[in-house]
């Protein structure tokens, strides 16, 4: 894969984009992928192997996140994630085409809606895995104790070499749950290698924990009854905890609100079944698209 576009984003950040493939048309249906906290763009790559046949597939890397450059001290408050997506909005890849449609999970459905309720004209649909958008008082407050923010604050940063890094990954939950396409992706968009091949965390635990923090404070929910655009909202099965449970209050804020339940999936869904998401998202951007094509399945 070639080397990201950097795009200039609020707080001297400069937002990685990757090129993940597609036709090479001005015209052509663009895709934006929205990974989740501590993840990246890369991540996406297992999902778009078919879907790049037909669409133009762009993914980013959230300041603090993948191969974005971040300046020390720049903020990572859910908002500033949606400034990011409002900053590769405007860039020309995307500006030139006519119909895009962001595909979002967990955090990055949070910074779609962020960057589509902001810019009101700039998607032709929302589609999102288990996005974390609540209402008050559903998850605690930046200052509060986490123990999402704390076990990412305790993560290991470094190992040997990707290798290491990926038998690591796959031995244990809950990183294990990812198909090994995707998990390698992660690791390879993820990590950088050093000297004598270690390979250490982009997004450090410190940024991952300072994100996870800030969950309760993207100012997403308030935004949902406001989209003029048809969104997705996919869940998998039900747990006692996770992302899976904001959906239907979600879901019940939005005027063009479609349920999609995938049962056999968790929360990494997408990184999960790549080319189930892949049909569902296919399926998605004809039913919303510039033609009608049918429904969901």
């Amino acid at each position: 894969m070639g080397s990201p576009t950097f795009i200039p984003s609020s707080d001297g950040v400069r937002v990685a984009l990757h090129d993940l493939g597609g036709p090479d048309d001005p015209s052509a249906t663009v895709l934006l992928f929205a990974h989740a906290t501590g993840f990246c763009g890369r991540v996406w790559e297992p999902v778009t192997t078919s879907l790049a046949r037909r669409f133009r597939c762009l993914a980013i890397d959230f300041r603090g996140h993948g191969m974005s450059e971040t300046p020390a001290g720049a903020d990572v408050a859910w908002p500033r994630m949606g400034d990011d997506v409002d900053a590769v909005l405007q860039g020309a890849l995307v500006a030139r085409s006519g119909s895009v449609h962001g595909i979002g999970h967990s955090m990055g459905g949070a910074a779609l809606v962020l960057a589509a309720a902001h810019r009101p004209a700039s998607f032709r649909s929302l589609w999102l895995y288990e996005p974390v958008i609540v209402g008050p008082g559903v998850l605690p407050p930046s200052g509060a104790p986490n123990p999402m923010a704390d076990a990412a604050a305790r993560r290991r940063s470094s190992f040997a070499s990707f290798g290491e890094a990926i038998s690591n990954f796959a031995a244990k939950p809950p990183l294990n749950q990812l198909h090994p396409d995707a998990l390698e992706a992660y690791v390879r968009g993820g990590f950088v290698e050093g000297a004598e091949g270690r390979v250490t965390l982009r997004c450090t635990p410190a940024t991952e924990a300072a994100v996870f923090r800030g969950a309760a404070e993207s100012g997403a929910w308030d935004l949902l009854p406001s989209l003029d655009v048809p969104v997705a909202v996919v869940a998998g099965r039900d747990e006692d905890a996770g992302p899976v449970a904001f959906v239907p209050a979600a879901l019940a804020q939005l005027e063009h609100g479609t349920f999609v339940d995938r049962p056999q999936l968790g929360h990494f869904g997408p990184l999960e079944d790549p080319s189930g998401a892949a049909r569902d998202i296919t399926a998605w951007v004809e039913a919303t698209g510039d033609e009608e094509r049918g429904g969901l399945p």
